[in-house]
């Protein structure tokens, strides 16, 4: 990616103090996507990750991961698959529990979406503790397919997300395209 859209994408992200709540200073990627010149430079070099994986599915992680991951999928020709919050998917599911700071959480993927001999790239917006990602790539291979990377558009550096997704990310890259 070069440095004039690192610069364009890092200008359209606001930050909100006190949100949501006192001492978090909340990245919010609202602007960005409501700039038609700035989310189709994120999508096309997402689009460029893509290629770059060899992805032939790309995954995108509730709720602002989808809304990254569908347009890259349709410039990429390669099918979208949501990864869900327990309980709002229809019919058959693969489920991944994972820990929270407080307590944990589970997602889930439709089991009939991911196959063996997919090659599935993960999308988020922000990579901060890991543990959804992690998950999602705990889903992905228990479901016969292989990662073949994630990307963010965003890693929140003073947080362990990168060294809790190290060993489930195996030889699979992580990109995050801005690192704050």
């Amino acid at each position: 990616m070069s440095e004039d859209v690192r610069e364009l994408l890092l200008s359209r992200i606001k930050d909100v103090p006190d949100y949501p709540k006192p001492g978090v200073m909340f990245k919010d990627i609202t602007p960005l996507l409501a700039d038609p010149k700035a989310f189709a430079a994120l999508t096309q070099t997402l689009v460029g990750l893509a290629g770059r994986y060899g992805a032939t599915k790309i995954v995108g992680l509730e709720a602002r991961g989808f809304i990254l991951a569908a347009p890259v999928a349709v410039q990429a020709g390669v099918g979208f698959v949501p990864v869900r919050k327990a309980g709002k998917l229809p019919g058959a599911t693969l489920a991944q529990s994972y820990e929270l700071e407080y307590g944990t959480a589970e997602i889930e993927v439709h089991a009939e979406d991911l196959a063996a001999g997919d090659r599935v790239m993960v999308i988020d917006d922000v990579l901060a503790t890991g543990g959804t990602a992690e998950a999602s790539l705990s889903l992905i291979r228990r479901a016969g397919a292989e990662v073949a990377g994630v990307a963010v558009l965003m890693e929140l550096s003073f947080l362990p997300g990168r060294l809790k997704l190290a060993e489930a990310l195996g030889e699979a890259p992580l990109d995050a395209l801005i690192v704050v």
